[in-house]
Formats: C-alpha cells, sequence, structure tokens
C-alpha cells in the first residue's frame, strides 16, 4: 500500500536512499527548496504505509518564539515504512509552448516496477493540463532503457537527442539525453 502525496522540505530528511541510486540525479537543498516554492503542486513523494515518524521542534521554536511545535513527516529507508520515490515538476513556456517539464523522478530500487512512476507521471501531466500545459516533457540518459521503455508506453516518444545533457563527472564522459 501507499500514499501520493504533496512533498514536504521535511522529506529531505528522508530521500537519501532513494537518490542514492546511479540512475537518479541529485540537487543542493536550494534546489529542491526552490521547486517546493514555486511548483509545490507539481513536486510529490510516494509512502509506504508505517512510514510516518515525528519530530519534536521544541528547541527549534522555542528559538524562533513558537510554542510546543511538532512535525510529522515521512522516514526513508527503513523496513516497513518511508519513501518509495519522487517527482518534481514546473511548468515553464510561453504560449502555446506553455507546458510542464519533469525535472526528476525517481523510485528507489527496491519499489521499482509496482506502478509508481506511472502514478506519479499521471499525477504530473494532470497538474500540468490543469495550469493548462499543452504537453509534458522530460529528458532521460540514453542508456537508461528501462525508463525510455515506461516513458513510452506512458505514450512519450523520442523528439530529439540533447548532446553531453548529463555531466559525466571527474574522469567520465558526458551523457547524451533524449
Amino acid at each position: 500500500m501507499s500514499l501520493l502525496r504533496p512533498f514536504s522540505a521535511l522529506d529531505l530528511f528522508a530521500f537519501n536512499a532513494i537518490n542514492l541510486d546511479v540512475w537518479t540525479e541529485t540537487y543542493g537543498v536550494n534546489y529542491y527548496l526552490s521547486y517546493l516554492m514555486h511548483w509545490g503542486d507539481l513536486f510529490s513523494v510516494v509512502e509506504s504505509a508505517g512510514g510516518s515518524y515525528k519530530i519534536d521542534m521544541s528547541a527549534a521554536s522555542a528559538a524562533s518564539g513558537a510554542q510546543g511545535a511538532t512535525s510529522t513527516g515521512a522516514f526513508g529507508g527503513g523496513e516497513g515504512g518511508g519513501l518509495m520515490g519522487y517527482v518534481m515538476g514546473k511548468t515553464e513556456g510561453r504560449g502555446r509552448d506553455w507546458h510542464g517539464h519533469v525535472s526528476a523522478i525517481t523510485v528507489s530500487p527496491q519499489h521499482r516496477r509496482l506502478g509508481l512512476a506511472s502514478m506519479m507521471m499521471d499525477l504530473l501531466e494532470k497538474v500540468s493540463e490543469q495550469e493548462e500545459g499543452w504537453f509534458v516533457d522530460l529528458f532521460v540518459r540514453q542508456s537508461n532503457n528501462l525508463a525510455i521503455g515506461l516513458y513510452e508506453s506512458l505514450g512519450y516518444m523520442i523528439y530529439r537527442r540533447v548532446r553531453g545533457y548529463y555531466g559525466g563527472g571527474p574522469g567520465e564522459k558526458d551523457e547524451d539525453a533524449y
């Protein structure tokens, strides 16, 4: 059983296990927070049942003057609960080029092949449509055949190749994207 819900800033503390995957592009904290602030309706996580935790924010709230705050979120990586994946998107363009864009989507290796990526893509497509987007686009590594197959099964097609889109890191070659 899983729950698709909006991303919370506290999820930043829980998605490291998902981001360790070789296919997942990772970003700095400010990047994730910027997406959360500007396109929060296009930033979601899939959480497994039993994955909640409670943080006592007393010390932080005392410093800020707030009274007895607590926060509830998802705890990743543990058995019996946690974050299973996330999708981060945005809207961009002008006029007939206004569209949704998938900036990142990933599912933890142990939760793949359960339809979670399809569920997250469906949500992002619906929200993009509500915001009057004409289409949804994304980039995918040319070597990521499983992801390419998933996107094709969802009706996406390769529009063009972007040479060297994915940086290879020290000593590695850059990789093209579709």
